[in-house]
């Protein structure tokens, strides 16, 4: 064999091997997991721009994150529920409690800049209480997520309805509206909150002892707690989380309507959450936890709701887009596993 063909072949070798460390790190589950919400984001970006020029305006853009940082910030939390094994269907009811409750305590506190400094954290308060609620029965009555947050669901939405007399609670502060429409820097002032809380949580689930303990105990309960894992505390407290995101959500929303709608304030919200947890990546059944990636399956959410709008699209359709979006992505999931 000559020179020319061993460097042919020895070239042909490289290639080959360089061919399938390309190929294994494209398709590989945990990168497709990861950055598929993101390749789906920008391909969505690209065709709104396209359907409807007037969709890539900075005003429209920055609409649309207002928008979807409220939901956002719960799904946040959602995550954590999710990665553990749970669910929580109460997050939209309580959002409207905790929202209304806080506007009850604006008021009573006079509606000045204190008022709202002490309304916000009060807000916070309330939102881990509730979450607490659900925790402490889902793991010391051992009751299935589904059940306990279903009750609790209609107990919130049934509290709000009668401490308000089914009517809508109204602020009476001149100042509370600022921090849902404001802007600071020329972003909306939710969605600071929204990327804050969502590198914030990113950190916890992936750089701490909690966060490699959540995903442990959504992969495999038993396993987790032979490996000496207290889960229900771990549950418990992913309930906590979820309902401190819920606080954080509902002072926002409350103060972006300056309002709270007893029946309508939070409606939905449960299935927005979802969605953007599932479509960012994180498998409903439990085990693992993209954070980054509910921030893409929410944006996903939010940029289809507004084209949609642009489109004329009758809104009775929403629905049916997010219901399509949910089934396609557990079943791209239930595929890569």
């Amino acid at each position: 064999m000559n020179n020319n063909s061993l460097h042919s072949s020895e070239n042909g070798k490289v290639s080959d091997v360089l061919l399938g460390k390309v190929q294994r790190y494209i398709f590989d589950k945990n990168k497709i997991q990861q950055y598929g919400p993101f390749i789906a984001l920008a391909v969505l970006f690209i065709v709104s721009s396209i359907a409807s020029p007037s969709f890539f305006s900075l005003l429209n853009v920055l609409n649309i994150l207002r928008q979807i940082s409220f939901v956002g910030i719960i799904a946040l939390g959602m995550t954590f529920v999710i990665a553990g094994g749970g669910i929580d269907l109460s997050v939209g009811s309580m959002t409207a409690l905790v929202g209304g409750l806080d506007i009850y305590i604006l008021n009573a506190l006079g509606g000045g800049l204190f008022a709202i400094f002490i309304t916000f954290f009060a807000g916070i308060a309330l939102g881990a209480a509730f979450g607490a609620f659900n925790g402490f029965v889902i793991t010391k009555a051992k009751l299935e997520p589904f059940i306990v947050t279903l009750g609790t669901m209609a107990i919130f939405q049934s509290v709000i309805l009668y401490i308000s007399d089914a009517a809508n609670i109204m602020s009476n502060s001149l100042n509370f509206s600022i921090y849902g429409l404001g802007s600071f820097l020329g972003f909306p002032i939710p969605a600071w909150f929204f990327l804050a809380l969502a590198v914030f949580f990113a950190f916890i689930m992936n750089q701490t002892t909690y966060g490699r303990y959540i995903r442990a105990t959504g992969s495999n309960v038993n396993t987790a707690i032979y490996s000496g894992i207290k889960v229900d505390k771990i549950k418990f407290f992913s309930y906590v989380i979820i309902g401190i995101t819920v606080g954080v959500a509902s002072f926002l929303l409350a103060s972006e309507q300056n309002s709270i709608s007893s029946s309508n304030s939070g409606a939905n919200y449960e299935l927005d959450a979802i969605a953007a947890v599932i479509i960012g990546g994180t498998p409903l059944a439990g085990g693992s936890g993209f954070v980054i990636g509910t921030v893409a399956g929410a944006m996903i959410l939010g940029i289809i709701n507004n084209i949609l709008v642009m489109l004329n699209v009758s809104p009775y359709l929403t629905g049916t887009v997010k219901g399509l979006i949910i089934i396609g992505a557990v079943l791209i999931i239930k595929k890569r596993t």
